[in-house]
């Protein structure tokens, strides 16, 4: 890295965000890369972008280098994260940007990753190529908060959400919807950025969902994980005769031979995982499973059980509480929230998301 403070200039400041920009419109849908964007100018021209590719390959930088009908010499590359120097699955981008005789690299932060960090600046520089780091390091640090902390626990990032009425409802009978198309566009983004769903097969055979992204040009289909201790999900529902050994995993503990071998039959995938005397699966078993499966970003939406167990135990980096003012009946089956007061001791960091969602509110909570 550059022992002086190193100065950038508005237009230094414009291409990165811009890199930034494409990083972001990847979040979700790089596999267990991160997302990152690239951007090549020279003459004070944009003349090549590229993006980490869907399922992580090929790099950004990569990407941007081929995407240019420009000669590179003398071209300065915007980077939002340290161009990799190892050989993996793909060569390293440092061999890339050296072949290009680009002249300039900037990247925004340091790969955490052992097989980058730091080695970078030294490969480049090698070369006789300039580099410098740092630009909008606060902005870019707040973007990689999930791929820094699968790196650093080798856990995936946990997110939770649930919606609840302005009486605390989060289930009537007389009315399933509690939040508006804003707010529902909202949990949308949230699956399209997220590579895994969990919930318990509670609520799978109470509301039956789809557990998917269904924004317009934005389709995705996490990987579906369900908690069921006896198999006892609907094999009526969507998600039980949608599934495959590929996108859907149950967790369970004591299910029937009978029930095991009608999963097993429809070639669905069941990890018998540990339980603890109140017959609640012991999680940090699962999340380091689910980790070593491939799953980086796991969007939980669950009832009031698994909510209040995940707040109490502090599984959740980030929680979204959706609130609508909206009042549910209660003469009728309903079910209430009452994970208030755990979610205010153990998330005391709480913002709120400033967007147009009607008369609903998101809050978001960090630990």
């Amino acid at each position: 890295m550059s022992t002086k403070k190193d100065k950038f200039s508005s237009k230094d400041k414009l291409y990165m965000d811009l890199a930034l920009d494409l990083a972001r419109a990847r979040e979700g849908v790089t596999g267990t890369n991160p997302s990152v964007g690239c951007v090549i100018v020279k003459n004070d021209k944009i003349i090549s972008i590229g993006q980490t590719s869907y399922n992580g390959r090929p790099h950004a930088e990569t990407n941007a280098i081929k995407n240019s009908f420009d000669n590179l010499k003398g071209s300065t590359m915007y980077v939002t994260l340290e161009p990799c120097s190892h050989h993996g699955v793909t060569p390293p981008c440092t061999s890339e940007i050296i072949k290009s005789k680009i002249s300039k690299v900037i990247y925004s932060v340091i790969d955490i990753d052992k097989r980058v960090k730091g080695k970078t600046f030294k490969i480049l520089k090698s070369k006789k190529i300039n580099v410098y780091t740092g630009l909008l390091k606060n902005k870019v640090n707040e973007f990689y908060t999930s791929y820094f902390y699968n790196r650093r626990k080798k856990l995936p990032f946990v997110s939770g959400k649930i919606a609840v009425a302005k009486n605390n409802l989060i289930y009537s009978k007389n009315k399933k919807k509690i939040t508006n198309w804003r707010s529902d566009r909202f949990t949308h983004l949230l699956r399209y950025k997220n590579d895994t769903i969990l919930i318990s097969y509670k609520t799978l055979n109470k509301d039956n969902p789809k557990l998917s992204c269904r924004l317009k040009n934005f389709k995705k289909f996490p990987k579906r994980i369900i908690l069921d201790n006896r198999l006892e999900t609907n094999t009526k529902s969507y998600i039980f005769r949608t599934s495959n050994k590929d996108n859907t995993i149950f967790f369970y503990n004591e299910a029937k031979k009978s029930k095991i071998s009608e999963f097993k039959k429809k070639k669905i995938k069941i990890i018998k995982s540990k339980t603890d005397r109140w017959k609640k699966f012991d999680i940090s078993t699962i999340l380091k499973k689910l980790y070593h499966l491939g799953c980086r970003n796991i969007l939980v939406e669950g009832g009031n059980d698994l909510t209040k167990d995940f707040l109490k135990k502090k599984i959740y980096n980030r929680f979204y509480l959706f609130k609508s003012t909206k009042i549910l009946s209660k003469f009728s089956e309903y079910k209430e929230f009452n994970g208030f007061n755990i979610l205010k001791k153990n998330y005391k960091n709480k913002t709120r998301i400033k967007s147009n969602f009607g008369k609903d509110t998101i809050t978001l909570y960090k630990n």
